[in-house]
């Protein structure tokens, strides 16, 4: 396994929703900002993989929910490079409690993609050397997101804002287009235990997107959800939620 690294945070009330509960779109930016201050220490940050005309994009993410943080929480974020192969890098974070109670566990792949030509790049071993990852031969295979049967859809249009330094829509940015459709009595009776995304098209700025989703009601509560850009698909989900005591 990897090098492992710690970062301590305090959960802001404009991190978290009207239920007090830390969002999506904070929880990957704080794990981000972890992996991004480990890579900057070992001189492996945004600014030296860009000068080799390269950028990290996340193809898939996924969450087990324990809980989630509360606004003024002190909670603890470690992360750990697990593995890498020619095509993917793979990090493993887990944030915990002040009592060093597992909150939840966050699973991501990323690729190299070129700047330039907006392609994926192999993944070197030179560049991963720092981190101490083992090389693998193997590809992770995610757990199958299903994809959604109903017509139910909601337009959006993307804003300057959303958009990151890499000049595409800032992958927390999909969380909120995923969740909104869901609505405010959807939002405040359930609560997320499971999350399975993948991400698998640029969106860009000024483009429209439509959120496609459906509502599963059975023993648990599932939505499946599909951004698309046209008739192309730009990202899939599938979410467990259970309701709130």
């Amino acid at each position: 396994m990897g090098k492992r690294y710690t970062m301590n945070h305090e959960v802001a009330y404009y991190e978290c929703d009207i239920n007090q509960n830390m969002t999506f779109p904070a929880l990957l930016s704080v794990a981000i900002k972890a992996s991004s201050d480990q890579s900057d220490e070992l001189q492996r940050g945004t600014e030296y993989i860009n000068t080799l005309g390269i950028t990290w994009v996340i193809t898939q993410t996924e969450v087990k929910i324990n809980r989630l943080p509360q606004v003024g929480e002190e909670i603890t974020v470690v992360t750990e490079p697990t593995e890498f192969n020619r095509y993917f890098y793979y990090r493993s974070y887990w944030i915990y409690d002040l009592a060093g109670t597992e909150l939840l566990k966050i699973e991501m792949s990323f690729v190299l993609m070129d700047i330039e030509n907006r392609k994926m790049s192999s993944v070197d071993a030179e560049l991963m050397a720092p981190y101490e990852s083992p090389k693998t031969k193997k590809i992770r295979r995610w757990p199958k997101i299903e994809k959604v049967e109903e017509e139910q859809r909601k337009l959006y249009h993307v804003r300057y804002y959303d958009l990151d330094s890499n000049h595409h829509v800032n992958n927390a940015m999909y969380f909120n287009w995923l969740i909104d459709v869901l609505g405010y009595d959807f939002m405040t009776q359930h609560e997320p235990t499971y999350v399975n995304v993948k991400f698998d098209k640029e969106v860009l700025y000024g483009n429209d997107i439509e959120s496609f989703y459906e509502i599963i009601e059975g023993d648990e509560v599932k939505t499946r959800h599909e951004i698309r850009l046209g008739d192309q698909l730009a990202c899939e989900a599938n979410i467990l939620w259970q309701k709130r005591s």
